[in-house]
């Protein structure tokens, strides 16, 4: 994806969880310098604990604003107030220091110079560190090569940032990490319901990955296993982040994922909501009874989620009027194939725990 395409990143298989975000000495996307590279700024490699720079091995920020080497270290530009809550060997950066920008610059003519396409900044939004932000875009922007900027982890995040993250990203996250547990599924409910109105091309709230089929190796959490969510739950995921437009990033391993997990992310018919629609918006929230419905921008029909939050079944029952529609010539539960009455003033559903029913409402031809 670049980062003005109309869709949000779309289901692509990638490495572990851990691996793809966090793996070691690759954390070349991660905002903070070396906490150790910073302390000993003359004599040891700047990469030693996660992003690598240009003259690493003698500690020197190039600059190209000045055409030559600024006389600096990593250590004069290190802010040592600023510790990675989570990975105390990261410094943020003192951006009054010219060297600061400087040296994201020299990590987005790296990142050009290897043909990245997509880099994942950590550490960049709890708290909010909105210079680091700007520098990082700018620094990627100089760099002469298009790359989507995706910044993380999203804890507490609030709308008055709207803004300023569209100005700098094309994707940021709206939670902390999410794993494969039904609370932490149904929390993503209200965050969406807040963010997916905002969400526009080139700048998407993001539910966070999907952690479904084999998941958990080298995991920072449990064992190597396959996803804890029911097949219902994956459904209400899958359903939810296409409704709200996240993008859908895969964070388990393709080869070794079941059969089901590939039928799960290659349904084009629930591809489609989040390739083509607008307008995406919860529109209901009543107890464990939550509707979204959206607007298809490729043909002459909606789409509406009705999902149940409850731990038992339950029979829905919405008026029509409520989802956008007053007559339609179809409906179509995109995960079952299965046909619904398409008469009458109300839309009934039997929704399992944990479920959803995931319809689209093809409309009466205008001079039907």
């Amino acid at each position: 994806m670049t980062a003005d395409s109309d869709s949000p990143p779309a289901a692509k298989g990638s490495a572990p969880r851990q691996a793809a975000e966090r793996s070691g000495s690759q954390q070349a996307a991660e905002r903070s310098i070396s906490r150790p590279a910073a302390e000993h700024s003359g004599s040891r490699p700047a990469a030693e604990h996660s992003v690598a720079a240009p003259a690493a091995d003698c500690g020197v920020i190039p600059s190209t604003a000045a055409g030559g080497l600024l006389d600096l270290g990593l250590g004069d530009i290190a802010d040592r107030d600023a510790v990675c809550p989570w990975n105390s060997d990261n410094y943020g950066l003192d951006h009054d220091r010219a060297g600061a920008q400087d040296y994201y610059d020299s990590l987005g003519t790296l990142f050009a110079g290897w043909g990245v396409d997509f880099v994942k900044a950590d550490d960049m939004l709890w708290p909010y560190h909105e210079r680091e932000i700007a520098a990082f875009a700018t620094a990627l922007r100089r760099s002469g090569r298009e790359m989507t900027l995706s910044l993380s982890p999203g804890r507490a995040m609030s709308l008055e940032r709207l803004d300023h993250l569209r100005a700098n990203a094309a994707m940021w996250r709206i939670s902390d990490d999410l794993w494969d547990r039904w609370e932490d599924v149904e929390a993503q409910f209200a965050r969406l319901a807040a963010w997916a109105p905002h969400a526009r091309p080139g700048a998407w709230p993001d539910a966070d990955m999907l952690p479904l089929g084999h998941i958990g190796i080298r995991a920072e959490r449990g064992d190597d296993r396959m996803s804890l969510l029911t097949p219902d739950e994956q459904r209400t995921l899958i359903s939810l982040w296409c409704l709200g437009r996240s993008p859908l990033m895969m964070g388990g391993d393709l080869p070794t994922s079941p059969a089901e997990t590939i039928a799960l992310l290659t349904n084009t018919a629930v591809l489609d909501i989040l390739r083509s629609s607008h307008n995406n918006r919860q529109v209901i929230r009543d107890g464990a009874l939550v509707a979204w419905t959206a607007e298809a921008t490729d043909r002459d029909a909606r789409y509406a989620g009705l999902f149940n939050l409850d731990n038992h079944p339950t029979a829905i029952r919405v008026r029509a009027a409520d989802l956008g529609f007053h007559r339609a010539a179809a409906i179509t539960d995109l995960w079952t194939d299965e046909t619904l009455p398409a008469n009458g003033p109300d839309l009934s559903a039997e929704v399992p725990a944990h479920g959803c029913r995931l319809l689209r409402i093809d409309q009466p031809a205008t001079n039907a």
